[in-house]
């Protein structure tokens, strides 16, 4: 069985597909005004879920869905945490300086 990846913006699609054997492969954020997590998954068969979960056949055990759902948002705050902590400690510039007017 091949294994392919893909990338979803929806927590919902990722927890599903971490409930079916996929894994999470990594977090990415993209930034159209605001920042948009995109969620790697990796594992077999992600093509034919892809397939159920968008017709609607896709079933799993809802206690290990919440579970999957709570895993991606937990590890979602912590990236969205670092990268605050980022911006605090001057690594980044902030765009927005306005309220910052020399008297």
């Amino acid at each position: 069985m091949k294994i392919s990846s893909l990338e979803t913006t929806d927590i919902f699609r990722g927890a599903y597909f971490l409930c079916r054997g996929g894994e999470l492969s990594g977090i990415r954020f993209r930034n159209n005004g605001k920042p948009i997590a995109l969620f790697l998954i990796t594992g077999k068969e992600l093509d034919k879920l892809d397939r159920d979960y968008r017709s609607g056949q896709a079933l799993v055990n809802p206690l290990q869905f919440r579970e999957s759902l709570n895993h991606l948002r937990d590890i979602l705050f912590e990236k969205l945490r670092e990268g605050e902590g980022r911006m605090r400690n001057g690594d980044r510039k902030r765009k927005n300086r306005g309220y910052q007017t020399r008297r």
